[in-house]
């Protein structure tokens, strides 16, 4: 019994603390930026310029990694039920207002959370069974496939002409 509560503390106050937690429900893991709200983590995503969510279906469950805000490494993973939350219910209100105080760069500030009803998903992800055993091997994944490139190189001319600026 004690262990248990331990772990449900360190699962906790650890998704409390970390920017990021890492999902992976039926496809590859992802880095999700989440909320903590009545004992559960809670994300957004799937609709337009938000996060995506492959993989993470009403019903199913998921296994969070939780990383170190400080050093990055691996704190716990523990096992998660995903609910979808209907837009306009208690619960859905109650994440949304902390989803939409951690939301960075939002275009439309002002109307996200009318967005976010119409357009996208919100997922409580309430935790199960913690292991704070770290797993054989590194856990270490290709990069996923992106539309993302990068820049054309910089002109070769460029840096001397930022040196010359700093000497004036």
């Amino acid at each position: 019994m004690t262990d248990a509560l331990l772990g449900q503390a360190l699962v906790e106050e650890a998704t409390k603390k970390s920017g990021l937690i890492w999902v992976r429900g039926a496809g590859p893991a992802r880095a999700l930026w989440h909320v903590w709200v009545d004992g559960a983590a809670h994300v957004v995503g799937d609709g337009p310029g938000e996060q995506p969510l492959p993989g993470l279906a009403d019903g199913s469950t998921a296994e969070v990694t939780v990383r170190s805000k400080d050093k990055g490494g691996r704190v716990v993973a523990w096992s998660a039920t995903v609910a979808e939350l209907a837009p306009g219910s208690e619960p859905w209100e109650a994440a949304v207002a902390e989803l939409k105080g951690k939301r960075l760069n939002a275009p439309d500030a002002e109307t996200m959370t009318d967005r976010w009803a119409r357009e996208c998903r919100v997922l409580r992800l309430t935790p199960g069974e913690a292991t704070t055993a770290h797993p054989d091997g590194s856990l270490a994944a290709r990069p996923l496939p992106t539309t993302a490139t990068t820049r054309h190189p910089i002109p070769a001319a460029l840096p001397r002409l930022l040196l010359k600026r700093r000497k004036r």
